[in-house]
């Protein structure tokens, strides 16, 4: 298992694909959730050109950032060679 990174959330490029799969509400009780607990799960990024490519975990970031957060813990998974 990788180990867990803290990511500035500024640096962060969601692809539009994933985007589109935003769900609001549970952006908000994800949010609340995090304030009461702290984030529990890291999200997945892989390096892309000069940022971090989200893999999984879009609705813990859209939380953190609706919170004011800065930086968000996640483990950066390798990129696959073919």
């Amino acid at each position: 298992m990788p180990p867990i990174l803290t990511f500035p959330i500024s640096e962060i490029y969601v692809p539009a694909k994933r985007a589109k799969t935003l769900d609001p509400d549970k952006v908000q009780a994800l949010a609340e959730d995090i304030l009461e607990n702290g984030q529990k799960v890291p999200i997945r990024l892989r390096e892309g050109k000069g940022r971090y490519v989200l893999q999984e975990g879009l609705h813990r970031l859209e939380a953190l950032r609706a919170l004011g957060e800065d930086s968000i813990q996640g483990y950066l998974a390798r990129a696959r060679l073919h």
